[in-house]
């Protein structure tokens, strides 16, 4: 009963995108456009400027993509990727003006930011700190209360999120593996990406069905799963993002845009 209560469920795909810069190319925006529900858009301050904004809206737009914004730390150099100690107002600023200028050009479509989803080294961070998580939870709901808030599943953010009594969508990385604690594996260690296409539909498919993460040791952790991130920045990101979305399809998960999903309708 169990399992096909799980199996007839909806599931989110979501990708980071828009991340043009001297560290990523973004030549796979427009073909992963056609396979994810969602689009967490980079809003220059880690990657991106107003053209690649404008390119991922209106492809996003044309497929039926909801839009969110993907807010970093101001660090192009690093690719938002360092860690680095802000103040609670200084965090709040970085949020709300990366939202406004994103929200400011979907307008121009008649588009809306309907999610936010931190990126790097401000999400990881998030993940451990509380009182970072409650900053980041509180500035998003203050902005809207009808955002939806994109986390990492069991996370400090969801926990600061369920506190706010705000819209969750908890997800689980398609291409990373786990640490025994829920918190995804250093990218400086070897192991951390999943890069073959035929391992992480069997990592996600399993994850989902099981709800639960599936930590590198093979420890399993239960959890709340609504959204599948595919990273854009991965060599294999365009095989990995058509194998899993073929293989939730095969096994009978409903694929839907954050905000047209019933939990947030």
């Amino acid at each position: 009963m169990l399992y096909l209560q799980i199996m007839s469920m909806e599931i989110n795909i979501n990708c980071d995108l828009g991340e043009k810069s001297i560290h990523h190319s973004n030549e796979h925006d427009p073909e992963l456009l056609k396979i994810v529900n969602s689009a967490n858009v980079a809003c220059g301050f880690h990657a991106g400027d107003e053209e690649t904004m404008n390119q991922i809206i209106q492809i996003s737009k044309d497929n039926g993509v909801s839009i969110g914004a993907h807010p970093s730390f101001n660090d192009p150099e690093n690719f938002g990727r360092e860690r680095m100690n802000l103040s609670s107002s200084e965090i709040k600023k970085l949020i709300i003006d990366q939202y406004e200028i994103l929200q400011k050009i979907a307008s121009s479509y008649k588009e809306n930011v309907s999610h936010i989803k931190p990126h790097g080294a401000l999400n990881n961070m998030a993940c451990e700190d509380i009182e970072l998580a409650i900053t980041l939870a509180k500035t998003i709901k203050g902005i809207s209360k009808d955002l939806i808030y994109l986390v990492p599943t069991g996370s400090k953010m969801e926990e600061a999120a369920k506190k706010l009594d705000m819209k969750i969508a908890c997800e689980i990385f398609a291409d990373r593996n786990y640490e025994d604690d829920g918190n995804l594996v250093s990218r400086k260690k070897p192991h951390a990406l999943i890069t073959d296409p035929e391992k992480a539909k069997k990592h996600v498919l399993k994850m989902v069905k099981t709800q639960s993460l599936n930590c590198h040791s093979g420890k399993q952790i239960p959890c709340e799963i609504d959204s599948v991130c595919i990273h854009g920045d991965n060599l294999s990101s365009l095989a990995t993002a058509k194998s899993i979305k073929k293989n939730l399809l095969e096994n009978n998960l409903e694929l839907k845009p954050l905000n047209n999903m019933k939990k947030f309708i």
